[in-house]
């Protein structure tokens, strides 16, 4: 089995919603996440996935959410946007780019950092 993974961050603001502390309030993050690929086998050039290719893909889905309030963008107007419902919504967007892809590697997990101590992962 062979495993690839790529890093981008992006900076967003969000008050979770329901939570009884200071991250009700409005705040930010720098947020980092890393997308981990896994397949059995290479393609004919040695590669289980383009890093620029999967970097592009991680970075146009950032894109959408980069300097942004959360809880104003979809899905977080209506799901609360902590580390873990932000992470499931990069794998399910994340899937469908990959699923149009032929003989693409299955996604692994999508880990989100809101500092460098604490993090999400969502593995499916």
């Amino acid at each position: 089995m062979f495993e690839v993974s790529v890093e981008e961050t992006f900076s967003a603001g969000h008050a979770l919603r329901g939570y009884k502390g200071k991250c009700e309030n409005p705040h930010g993050h720098n947020y980092r996440v890393r997308m981990n690929l896994e397949g059995e086998e290479l393609d004919s050039i040695g590669l289980l996935f383009d890093f620029a290719h999967l970097k592009r893909i991680l970075r146009d889905l950032i894109g959408d959410v980069d300097h942004k309030f959360l809880n104003d963008q979809a899905p977080f107007d209506a799901v609360n946007p902590s580390a873990e419902n932000i992470a499931k919504f990069l794998y399910d967007a994340a899937s469908k780019e990959m699923r149009q892809m032929p003989n693409a590697p299955r996604i692994k997990s999508i880990t989100v950092w809101e500092t460098d101590q604490t993090s999400a992962t969502y593995i499916p």
